[in-house]
């Protein structure tokens, strides 16, 4: 397992836990990012991660990247 920071662009992921507060996990989940689900790293730079998740394309903090487990 591995944050979904490090994980590498194009490549598809599945998420195996989502860490952080209870506000954190909810947030995320509502945004998509639920354990056993799809994630494809689309680009990271700066201080942000623009993933697809559940067919949309979401941009999360690199912190919140390394909440999520791949």
């Amino acid at each position: 397992m591995m944050p979904l920071a490090l994980a590498e662009a194009g490549e598809e992921n599945i998420i195996r836990k989502i860490g952080g507060s209870p506000d954190l996990r909810e947030h995320l989940e509502d945004l998509g990012f639920v354990a056993g689900g799809a994630v494809t790293v689309i680009s990271a730079s700066g201080g942000s991660v623009i993933v697809n998740v559940k067919n949309s394309r979401v941009a999360v903090s690199r912190e919140m990247a390394q909440k999520i487990m791949v």
